[in-house]
């Protein structure tokens, strides 16, 4: 695995300006309302080989992964607060929110957080780190004596994935959005 900071080998500068290219254009298609980002496409649009494209992001994914970095290291920084938080049921109430709203607003993010496994080390090392930074957050909950002993971090993620799928299956009423969230918080409770 990558160490945290580091991209894994370091590009020469016209490989560097292609990849950074390749993003920009993506980002453009996406802010367009194209969220297909067909790599032969988006090689063409920026001017490069789809070679070129399949060398920095061998699939679909692998770009969406490229995407989603800065809302996955915003995701780690609120789970981080939440675990600092005094009160960890409010925290894990409001990261479980920001977690939602970000995978509510931005499909390919959401795919990012939903998938086993991962393309790209910066991903799979985010994903450590706020796998780290919930569980620190769970534990607390559980001293505290507000969750379940029986759930762990991935289940949370697991779980969050599920209530994103069942709101954009309906007709994404924030109204649903927030009872969504209170079925899972309370569900996360100890039994009785």
């Amino acid at each position: 695995m990558t160490p945290k900071g580091e991209q894994g080998p370091v590009l020469r500068a016209d490989a560097a300006r292609n990849r950074a290219r390749v993003l920009r254009v993506a980002r453009e298609q996406l802010a367009a309302g194209d969220d297909s980002l067909q790599l032969n496409a988006i090689a063409r649009l920026a001017g490069v080989g789809v070679g070129t494209v399949y060398r920095h992001f061998p699939n679909r994914h692998a770009l969406w992964e490229a995407l989603s970095t800065e809302r996955f290291q915003d995701l780690v920084d609120e789970a981080r607060a939440a675990a600092a938080d005094e009160d960890a049921l409010a925290g894990l109430h409001r990261l479980l929110r920001f977690a939602l709203l970000h995978a509510l607003s931005d499909a390919g993010f959401a795919a990012v957080l939903e998938s086993a496994s991962d393309t790209d080390a910066q991903t799979a090392a985010l994903k450590a780190e706020l796998d780290g930074a919930v569980a620190q957050l769970l534990d607390r909950a559980r001293l505290d004596g507000v969750i379940r002993r029986d759930v762990g971090a991935d289940d949370v993620r697991r779980l969050l994935c599920g209530v994103e799928h069942a709101v954009r299956s309906g007709d994404s009423d924030p109204a649903r959005t927030e009872i969504y969230l209170d079925v899972l918080l309370e569900g996360l409770r100890p039994p009785r």
